[in-house]
């Protein structure tokens, strides 16, 4: 038992660490993918433990799952579950949403009050759900559901079957939840509702517990799953949600929308026992049979290696959870680098285009002052433009206008072929020059543009 309580202990830990929202199909306790669970007997095992997940879509790729945990004692029945939901944003793109549903803490707990021949009844609270969100924890009454639920058992044959037919209120109620945009009429409905189902024990793969077939009504939707075991002590769990949704798949996502659901458990059995609707051994009450200590201490040498497992991908993931910081935390630096030299640039480029303008002005008056005939006034001006921008064609081939004027040919020359390097597409330059080479300059010729 010191081994049980320890491994107990381990897998509520583990498992709180997970991810995945507790109305995920799978996450309760029970075999039943959404709705409680009643059984006349006890149930076989010290505790089951596992995971679930529902996928929504695949491009983009959106799921929501969790873990759980859960044991019965005493006619009473305590569960424990982590989940987070998928991105139920309307109007966002998921490819790009930057969107995390709250992680959930969920807490199952329910009695069974009533057990006489094949007919039982419970009662319990379903989802007492703490959201860890920007505020921190709170609680979501929206999922808190109280629940009455009857159960009757029945053989045919080599098959066994329970049917399920309840009460409850929260998220059993009647909703209509296809939302997929803000222009639809807002989600409808009450907060009670009754829900059923039925799970159908089969004889296929017998010695593990046999083949469970799972249909189910959650007050929202129509459930089936299948719960295949893998050995008499792990199983695994498939099915879809919603199925009436279906239609729908290539929609986005949007809260009840229809999912494929897989999940794992693992299970601690208590002893010998015989079969049950809900899969696995389960210990007659007329027939209790001693307790196998080999096949207990290789469940809990199994459970011991997939816990060690689990605790290595954790870490693993921790790393790369690390790198991913270190490496957005370089991409945020270089962004910042860019927004300065882009600010620098600007900077730059109006000081450049104010000096173009002063540049101008200067060039303007040294025009007024070469036609008043003022030619030292004008090339004051000439050199002033020059001093703001270097670069000027058309600063250079007035200064050699002026210098002609002043009678300067050899400077006049120069500064017009400098103008003509600066512009080689600078035609009236290039005239003037071939006048002068060949004689045919007046002495009025003057460069204005």
């Amino acid at each position: 038992m010191k081994k049980y309580f320890k491994l107990l202990s381990l897998s509520v830990i583990l498992f709180s660490t997970l991810f995945g929202a507790t109305r995920v199909a799978y996450l309760r306790p029970g075999p039943m993918m959404k709705i409680p669970f009643t059984s006349v007997g006890q149930s076989p095992y010290l505790f089951t433990a596992g995971f679930g997940s529902e996928l929504h879509n695949f491009s983009p790729f959106n799921t929501a799952g969790g873990a759980f945990i859960s044991m019965e004692t005493a006619g009473w029945t305590f569960g424990f579950s982590t989940a987070q939901g998928g991105d139920t944003t309307r109007l966002a793109n998921l490819e790009v949403s930057t969107y995390r549903p709250p992680v959930e803490f969920g807490f199952h707990l329910q009695r069974r009050v009533f057990s006489k021949n094949n007919v039982s009844f419970s009662v319990g609270l379903q989802d007492i759900v703490f959201e860890n969100n920007t505020d921190g924890f709170s609680l979501d009454t929206k999922e808190l559901s109280f629940f009455g639920i009857i159960s009757s058992q029945k053989a045919v044959g080599n098959y066994n079957t329970n049917m399920f037919i309840g009460f409850g209120t929260g998220g059993f109620g009647a909703i209509d939840t296809v939302q997929v945009d803000e222009l639809s009429a807002p989600p409808t409905g009450t907060n009670a509702g009754v829900f059923a189902g039925a799970i159908l024990n089969t004889p296929y793969l017998e010695k593990w517990g046999g083949v469970d077939i799972v249909g189910e009504f959650d007050g929202n939707g129509i459930n089936v799953g299948l719960r295949i075991p893998l050995t008499s002590d792990y199983r695994l769990n498939l099915g879809f949600t919603h199925i009436e949704k279906l239609p729908n798949w290539k929609e986005r996502y949007w809260e009840g929308h229809a999912g494929m659901t897989i999940g794992f458990e693992i299970t601690a059995p208590r002893g010998s026992a015989i079969k049950t609707p809900g899969g696995g051994p389960s210990p007659s009450p007329l027939q209790p049979g001693p307790i196998n200590l080999a096949d207990m201490d290789t469940t809990l040498m199994l459970a011991d290696y997939t816990v060690h497992t689990l605790r290595d991908s954790m870490g693993l993931m921790t790393n790369e959870m690390r790198n991913l910081m270190t490496r957005l935390a370089a991409m945020e630096q270089h962004s910042k680098f860019l927004e300065d030299s882009l600010k620098a640039i600007k900077l730059n480029t109006n000081v450049d285009e104010q000096k173009m303008n002063d540049a101008m002005r200067h060039l303007s008056k040294s025009l007024r002052y070469f036609y008043a005939g003022n030619y030292r006034a004008s090339l004051q001006e000439v050199e002033a433009a020059l001093e703001l921008n270097p670069n000027l064609a058309l600063a250079y081939a007035r200064r050699g206008s002026i210098y002609y004027k002043l009678g300067d040919i050899q400077r006049a020359t120069i500064n017009w072929n400098l103008a003509l390097r600066m512009d080689p597409e600078y035609d009236d330059v290039r005239n003037v020059l071939k006048a002068l080479h060949e004689n045919r300059l007046r002495s009025t010729s003057m460069i204005e543009d």
